[in-house]
């Protein structure tokens, strides 16, 4: 049974999507930069470990990372799910979890890297916008893509409400990414190429949410 860990620092919507979706891997541990974090109680409901590991506590990035790398190896973790963490990680960590650290981005990348995307997307005039499940490297929301929820954007939508979409969309695509890789369906091969369902994945599965 794959072992996985979720990174937070906030409310955990997404890891509160992933503990109801009764995963064919298990979740044994929550690790959050933030002592605050509704997320830690989410977590606590459900019987499942945690850690607070702030990162003010660290004089560097590196020194940070360090601890998360501890915790996730002595959790003996085959997967880190990042569930609104919201630390950029070094590089040394992302490469010590090649092809075992996933993410969720609201976009529909290679679209719109980084921060306010929702409004990114009203400003252009998009149709489409979306999110994307996706592995992490070095380079800011640029790994491999494996699932994106696809929804039209309305008239008279205003960031907000594309952002409350987008979460639900997020908490529909993020468990089943999750647990397609927890059974096989999704593989990350030693040099990088992702197959679905033994077959090569070139572009990223889409749900469309109409």
């Amino acid at each position: 049974m794959i072992k996985i860990a979720v990174l937070v620092s906030g409310n955990g919507s997404n890891l509160q999507a992933l503990i109801d979706a009764n995963l064919s891997g298990e979740i044994v541990g929550v690790i959050s930069n933030k002592a605050d974090a509704y997320a830690l109680k989410r977590a606590a409901d459900a019987s499942i470990q945690t850690k607070v590991i702030e990162h003010k506590a660290y004089p560097t990035r590196e020194l940070f990372d360090a601890a998360l790398h501890q915790q996730l190896t002595e959790w003996e973790v085959d997967l880190v799910v990042l569930a609104g963490f919201m630390r950029i990680l070094s590089e040394k960590f992302v490469r010590n979890w090649h092809g075992k650290m996933i993410n969720i981005h609201p976009s529909l990348l290679p679209l719109y890297k980084g921060m306010h995307t929702h409004q990114r997307v009203l400003n252009t005039g998009d149709v489409y916008h979306g999110c994307t499940v996706h592995y992490v490297t070095p380079e800011l929301d640029a790994g491999p893509t494996l699932l994106q929820g696809v929804i039209p954007v309305g008239h008279h939508q205003t960031p907000e409400s594309l952002a409350h979409r987008i979460h639900s969309i997020e908490h529909k695509i993020y468990p089943q990414a999750v647990e397609w890789i927890c059974n096989g369906t999704l593989k990350h091969l030693e040099n990088g190429q992702i197959l679905y369902k033994g077959i090569p994945l070139n572009k990223p599965i889409q749900f469309f949410d109409l």
